[in-house]
């Protein structure tokens, strides 16, 4: 995306409309509006105006849409070459009312603001250029324009604005706490990413998105992701876009803490266990049934179900991947790293043929569906085991965990009772009577053990005899 997208081509009518109603503000008798922004680092109080709506032009940079802007290539491609056409002012004119995860679909939060605004007009100004170009209030003037308001209250930043200003305001403005309708998941990231490449301290850049900058590592190692997962799904004409993965914000913060803390223990079990999880957000699952898949995953459930042929042994590695201008070469990932790639890759380019339906053939659809339903079948089959071998774990682990935690809560007692005889602080008699309580317990915890284990080790021995010696 350009850096510089020029002025419109009424700039010259804009700029001379804004000076004379400025005027006209200053000269008349009440106390004109302002509006506070941030402003190349400093706070200023800009005056606001009306200025008609149908004059004014949607911010071709604006951060809202960025991911959205790949959903029609056409329609992208015609506002690249000319983002003030009427072509292309109409397409982020359809994008700023349409919902960022399917720019299909209308989305509900633009008609409640439409809604809002019919009933109760502008309760905040928006933003503009001398030359018209809205900076904010981009939504806000496609529902006013739906409504067919005439015109727009708007405060005016100064002459000198340049794009990375615009930019920059918007973007300030957006993230304030009191923002009623945030960025979309994979705007936020995007905006983040722009601000790194500009160079600014991940502290400066956490303090104005405001969150932390462990937040923001995890972010820029997601955007990563995405970014890579665009790139595989990639064949011919067709790929996957940022945008289709808006729904799986959740999903890929639980990727990443899980991703991090299995690389600290071996980072080729952590790739492995990336690319499996990856393949299940790219078949939808919840984030709940992903957490069932874990480095095992494959050999003890997965691998049984697999269609035909998705079982095969992915082509042999390389020992060794050598890294192009330092004549250094890295290990090349492990064949079972190398087979769950291969089968994320047929995921990504099959879910890339689906979400293309005006470019895909007739063929590459229906191989495109009975891939992704063969193989979400295969995950679903593979997730349910693996979720019940968990549970069953989990029971069979429950009485040992519960004697543990016993045994440290006793740890904690002997520490009570030296501390209690320094100060002369027990209650004997409610002491006398838990160790009655206790030996009651234990003496249940040797029935029910002994019924279940056959051939009674040292512990439930010596438990046993213990309880036999007090009858």
């Amino acid at each position: 995306m350009p850096t510089d997208f020029g002025v419109p081509p009424v700039a010259d009518e804009n700029r001379a409309k804004v000076e004379q109603r400025l005027q006209d503000v200053r000269a008349g008798d009440s106390v004109p509006e302002t509006l506070r922004v941030e402003f190349r680092g400093r706070p200023i109080h800009v005056e606001v105006i009306d200025m008609p709506v149908d004059q004014l032009y949607y911010n071709p940079a604006t951060h809202r849409i960025s991911a959205q802007r790949a959903y029609d290539p056409v329609q992208e491609d015609a506002l690249t070459k000319d983002h003030w056409s009427d072509a292309g002012q109409s397409y982020l004119h359809q994008l700023l009312t349409a919902m960022p995860s399917d720019p299909r679909q209308r989305d509900p939060e633009f008609d409640k603001l439409k809604e809002s605004l019919r009933d109760h007009r502008q309760n905040e100004p928006g933003l503009i250029s001398r030359e018209g170009v809205l900076v904010n209030g981009n939504t806000r003037r496609a529902a006013l324009k739906e409504l067919g308001v005439q015109s727009i209250r708007v405060g005016v930043l100064p002459p000198s604005c340049t794009w990375d200003d615009i930019r920059s305001v918007e973007l300030s403005l957006q993230l304030r706490p009191d923002r009623r309708r945030e960025y979309s998941y994979i705007n936020k990231l995007m905006a983040i990413e722009e601000q790194i490449v500009q160079g600014l301290p991940l502290a400066a850049i956490a303090k104005l998105f405001h969150t932390s900058t462990p937040a923001l590592e995890r972010d820029t190692w997601v955007l990563g992701q995405l970014r890579d997962l665009v790139k595989r799904s990639e064949h011919g004409q067709i790929k996957l876009r940022l945008m289709d993965f808006e729904d799986a914000k959740e999903s890929f913060a639980e990727l990443y803490r899980t991703y991090v803390k299995e690389k600290d223990k071996n980072k080729e079990t952590a790739d492995t266990l990336l690319e499996y999880r990856l393949a299940a957000i790219v078949l939808d699952f919840a984030k709940t049934d992903i957490r069932s898949i874990r480095t095992d995953f494959r050999e003890k459930y997965l691998e049984r179900h697999l269609p035909e042929g998705a079982s095969a042994v992915a082509p042999e590695v390389p020992k060794a991947v050598s890294i192009p201008g330092l004549n250094r070469s890295v290990p090349a990932p492990s064949s079972e790293t190398a087979g769950a790639r291969a089968l994320t890759d047929t995921l990504l380019r099959a879910k890339a043929t689906q979400k293309s339906v005006s470019t895909a053939t007739a063929e590459e659809l229906t191989a495109a569906n009975s891939s992704m339903s063969s193989l979400r079948d295969a995950f679903e089959e593979s997730i349910q085991a693996a979720h019940k071998a968990n549970r069953d774990r989990k029971k069979r682990l429950a009485a040992p965990d519960r004697v543990s935690t016993a045994v440290e809560e006793l740890q904690q007692c002997v520490t009570d009772l030296v501390l209690a005889r320094g100060n002369n602080s027990l209650d004997e008699g409610a002491f006398d009577d838990t160790l009655l309580t206790l030996k009651q317990a234990l003496t249940k915890v040797s029935v029910e053990a002994s019924k279940s284990i056959q051939l009674p080790g040292e512990g439930l021995s010596w438990l046993r005899k213990a309880v036999a010696d007090e009858r």
